[in-house]
């Protein structure tokens, strides 16, 4: 501890400005616009999306199913699928858009 006291000191023009200081701050802001900040972006738009969500809507789910919304409760929703109904948790639902039937027969058309 006292050799940071001793470098900082022995620094030219010193002082609390001293270059190690300045690298450090500008680093942190480098990871604030690069990492923590797109990441926040991203966790409030699936929020707005599970708040958004509706009956009827067609979703998907994080392990590829699609579905349609039949039932939504606080945490968890009810969706129909090919095979029956699944019950999923919200946080479950991806915020990428379904693509529906006819979206994909016209891709393999």
């Amino acid at each position: 501890m006292n050799t940071l006291f001793i470098l900082l000191a022995d620094a030219p023009g010193g002082g609390i400005f001293s270059s190690p200081i300045i690298l450090l701050v500008g680093m942190f802001i480098i990871m604030y616009f690069f990492m923590i900040r797109p990441q926040m972006k991203k966790q409030k738009e699936a929020k707005a999306f599970r708040e958004a969500l509706a009956k009827g809507d067609k979703v998907v789910t994080i392990g590829g199913v699609h579905g349609t919304i039949l039932e939504i409760t606080e945490t968890n929703v009810l969706i129909q699928v090919e095979s029956g109904k699944m019950r999923v948790d919200k946080a479950a639902l991806s915020a990428s858009n379904a693509s529906s039937e006819q979206d994909i027969a016209q891709k393999k058309s």
